[in-house]
């Protein structure tokens, strides 16, 4: 290999790669838990809750961070941290998800678009049975009742980390808390669509749960001057959100997986999208051969499940994270309510 300084290059024309990342991703993790005897159903985002605008400000305000922080990199030219900064300027937008949908249609692969928030359709789906559990990095699927999440499920497998597998259940049992007061801890812990109460961490946030029942109590009772209450605090309109999501009637969705369309794969892929035609092709005859033997295969033989152990809960982890609690034992919730990402 030859190695030449930049200015070698004057006044040459140099194509570069647009990243169809997204494509890519989805296309290869879709086979891969295939190949594994998982039938994934993915579920897309419909509009964000009027409440969750601070957490997508916030969202944004992080990017324009990160694109500044991206600029530097690259006067600089900095390999890694350009990598870094352009993971985080990344944002999801409906062109991205019309071309994801596209793709799952023409591989067989069936999908949910929800009304609202993706992980509370998922919840109601593996509530009513439709499907074994919700896929999801996100803590809130647990919020809005799915009595099984699935965490780490699409991490590549180079990363080798084991599949977390919650069940609801056993947190509250654990707990020994309600699915309302669940619901409450996760609030006061701080989530999408309210702050937190800053000094109350989660194990303060479990004692006051555990001892006052609801936030309404809590609030009474705290020291204002040391645990001041955010102002305009929208609790029980993100309680009310959680316990009653906008939902489609899981009853009112068919879930159902297709043979893939091979020739318009390789065209949509290969020739709109610039794919290896030999690696797709590859892929798609995996993808048909294990989606026709395939049932509803076990974890372990996809990766090393991580099993819910009796854990106490006396140090859960921070916020969006219940794993601690998660690996407790429970009470049966209440089936309440009915609400990137692949859910199996």
């Amino acid at each position: 290999m030859q190695y030449n300084k930049f200015d070698a290059f004057f006044n040459k024309n140099i194509p570069y790669p647009v990243t169809n990342s997204h494509l890519m991703g989805i296309f290869y993790r879709t086979i891969r838990m295939v190949e594994n005897g998982i039938k994934p159903c993915y579920v897309f985002d419909g509009k964000p809750p009027k409440l969750k605008s601070g957490e997508l400000a916030k969202r944004l305000e992080r990017r324009k961070e990160a694109s500044k922080s991206l600029e530097e990199a690259e006067e600089l030219g900095e390999t890694v941290d350009i990598d870094k900064f352009s993971r985080r300027t990344v944002k999801v937008t409906s062109e991205h998800n019309d071309e994801c949908k596209k793709l799952l249609s023409l591989m067989g692969i069936p999908y949910v678009e929800a009304p609202c928030e993706a992980e509370a359709q998922c919840a109601a789906l593996a509530r009513d049975k439709k499907v074994y559990a919700a896929a999801s990095e996100d803590m809130d699927t647990l919020t809005f009742s799915t009595p099984v999440l699935l965490r780490h499920l699409t991490f590549s497998e180079a990363r080798k980390l084991p599949i977390g597998e919650i069940h609801l259940n056993k947190v509250l049992e654990g707990l020994n808390f309600t699915m309302e007061q669940f619901v409450d801890l996760c609030i006061l812990l701080g989530c999408d669509y309210c702050d937190s109460i800053k000094g109350i961490g989660p194990q303060r946030a479990v004692e006051l749960i555990d001892k006052h029942k609801s936030l309404e109590e809590i609030i009474r009772t705290l020291d204002p001057k040391k645990y001041p209450i955010p102002d305009d605090w929208m609790y029980n309109e993100a309680r009310q959100l959680f316990l009653n999501p906008e939902v489609l009637d899981p009853k009112d969705i068919d879930i159902k997986w297709k043979d893939p369309d091979v020739e318009e794969i390789v065209k949509y892929l290969v020739h709109e999208k610039g794919f290896s035609e030999d690696r797709v092709r590859k892929g798609v005859d995996k993808l048909a051969k294990h989606l026709k033997t395939a049932t509803q295969g076990r974890l372990d033989s996809f990766f090393t499940t991580l099993p819910s152990s009796p854990k106490a809960p006396s140090k859960p982890s921070k916020r969006k994270g219940e794993d601690e609690k998660s690996n407790s034992k429970s009470k049966k919730p209440k089936s309440t309510s009915k609400r990137g990402r692949p859910k199996k």
